[in-house]
């Protein structure tokens, strides 16, 4: 229950929230190019960084003002002393090229490799083990405890990339976190990238005169996202029709359907994102009771996913949406 209720506090998103990107739960992802709604103030630059390094000189475009979720945030210089309490901000910061920037990640910061792992916690923060790194900029997903004053007080500068609802929100934050981190030709580079994998995907996907239906299990409390959650967004740019939609009836985006519920919408996908977690497998769904007659069970499309990909909304976006779009691939190639 405990990993539950923080799945569940890292995708729910308030729209007060959410800074200068768009809120709007039935985005797609955007043609390749497309602007994002995130606002930075920034001077001109014209480099064009790869996403593992970054070629922009120290300090240039700087000071720079960039418009966060916790207000504008003011960077006088360069951050080279990042610590990061997001695992997806970490990845981010990584795939755009600031990994050496970073001094510090929190306990479940742990990709890609070689990050620079504490046990520093973005759930219950602290802040003096947080300061004792001397950070020029801490990056966060959440406010908690009052965390962004606290370090605010000590003159620390915060920038907090909450849980994403669209994938405009994502690229946003990308690029946010690269006009904040000296890296916009990193995270521009990575944007296009992944708008271009994204299309690629979408464009490669079978058509079915009825869409396939799915089930995403959270946890093993059956547990599962909407499609107003950007959980079920990333099923809904894919084409499949969520079973939960429907049960959802207090609109809070993550509801606990019964067994019931799932036996008679049927299924035609289950996907599971507690595998690594609680082990479940096609192998644990078949033996619960009456469910080993689910077509998804009879036709082997019970597919296992990430745990950590499916709950973040950095750039491994990509890896999830390839993962599902390889099983129904498979539906296509088998004909049903």
């Amino acid at each position: 229950m405990k990993r539950l209720k923080a799945l569940i506090s890292v995708f729910v998103v308030v729209a007060a929230a959410c800074g200068g990107v768009t809120t709007d739960p039935t985005s797609v992802p955007a043609a390749p190019g497309a602007q994002s709604s995130a606002t930075t103030t920034v001077a001109p630059t014209t480099s064009m960084a790869p996403t593992t390094t970054t070629t922009e000189v120290p300090n240039d475009g700087f000071p720079v003002t960039v418009s966060t979720a916790n207000g504008d945030v003011v960077l006088d210089e360069r951050p080279v002393s990042i610590v990061s309490i997001s695992p997806t901000g970490t990845e981010m910061l990584f795939a755009i090229g600031a990994g050496d920037q970073v001094v510090a990640v929190d306990s479940f910061s742990y990709y890609p490799p070689g990050t620079p792992v504490t046990d520093l916690s973005g759930w219950q923060p602290n802040v003096e083990a947080i300061a004792s790194y001397e950070p020029d900029l801490v990056v966060t997903s959440g406010d908690p405890d009052g965390l962004i004053d606290a370090l605010s007080l000590l003159g620390i500068p915060v920038l907090m990339a909450p849980a994403a609802a669209t994938f405009a929100d994502v690229y946003g934050q990308i690029e946010l976190l690269g006009a904040a981190t000296g890296n916009i030709g990193g995270a521009a580079e990575l944007v296009a990238q992944m708008q271009t994998d994204i299309a690629d995907i979408v464009a490669n996907l079978p058509t079915f005169e009825n869409p396939p239906t799915y089930y995403h299990e959270l946890d093993p409390g059956l547990y599962s996202a909407t499609s107003s959650t950007f959980i079920g967004t990333v099923y809904s740019a894919l084409g499949l029709v969520n079973i939960a939609d429907e049960a959802d009836i207090d609109g809070f985006g993550f509801p606990q359907l019964s067994a019931e519920w799932i036996l008679d919408q049927n299924p035609d996908f289950i996907f599971l994102a507690d595998g690594n977690c609680c082990g479940a497998s096609p192998e644990s769904v078949a033996e619960r009771a009456g469910w080993g007659g689910l077509s998804a069970v009879i036709n082997d499309r019970v597919v296992v996913l990430d745990d950590d990909i499916a709950s973040r909304w950095g750039p491994r976006i990509v890896d999830y949406m390839r993962s599902v779009a390889n099983a129904v691939g498979v539906l296509e190639t088998a004909g049903s």
